[in-house]
């Protein structure tokens, strides 16, 4: 049983606030996100205005959370294509990672330790047939948003035990299972049983 696991059978953990929300009381500019056509997506703050995921993270922090979340809830090609950034996808989720990991760090101690959660969302697409987007483009973008957040040291779930100790608490162990859910649910779609 890791650290995580033994928490969990003892007590309630405390998850962070929406992320959103709180960066919209900032009144960010258009500017703040990298221009008018980016305005609205927050994941590429990440890249353009650290800072502000950093005040979001230390804020929830300060207030007891023991888990924060990246801010990587929409860092899928498929969403990120909206704004045309496609490509920095996994430089976006790993960013998110790092900047959730080192806040988790700087308030982990013996007594409380923190923290830091991979967050994915389900993307802004329908899986569909006829529109919207495939499981295969699906499996794919959900496959860059993880390595992006397992190489930021952030996802699934880690915590920070000090400067340079960060650990992955679910660890590659969880892979393969996933792996074959996906595969079962993917012979389900082309086959019609659900």
């Amino acid at each position: 049983m890791n650290e995580l696991e033994r928490l969990i059978s003892e007590k309630i953990l405390i998850l962070d606030g929406a992320t959103g929300t709180a960066l919209q009381k900032m009144n960010l500019t258009a500017a703040d996100f990298g221009g008018p056509a980016l305005e609205g997506c927050n994941e590429n703050l990440v890249l353009t205005k650290p800072s502000a995921i950093s005040a979001v993270h230390e804020s929830y922090l300060k207030a007891g959370a023991d888990i924060i979340e990246t801010n990587s809830f929409g860092s899928t090609p498929i969403v990120l294509a909206e704004y045309g950034l496609e490509a920095k996808a996994a430089e976006i989720s790993r960013v998110s990672a790092r900047l959730a990991k080192d806040m988790a760090m700087k308030y982990s101690t013996a007594q409380k330790p923190r923290f830091a959660a991979g967050s994915v969302g389900p993307t802004t697409k329908s899986l569909s047939l006829t529109g919207g987007a495939t499981f295969d483009q699906l499996v794919d973008n959900f496959r860059i948003q993880g390595i992006g957040l397992l190489e930021g040291e952030g996802g699934p779930l880690s915590r920070g035990d000090g400067p340079g100790q960060f650990k992955h608490q679910s660890g590659l162990d969880r892979v393969g299972p996933c792996h074959g859910g996906i595969r079962a649910a993917r012979s389900r779609e082309r086959f019609g049983h659900y």
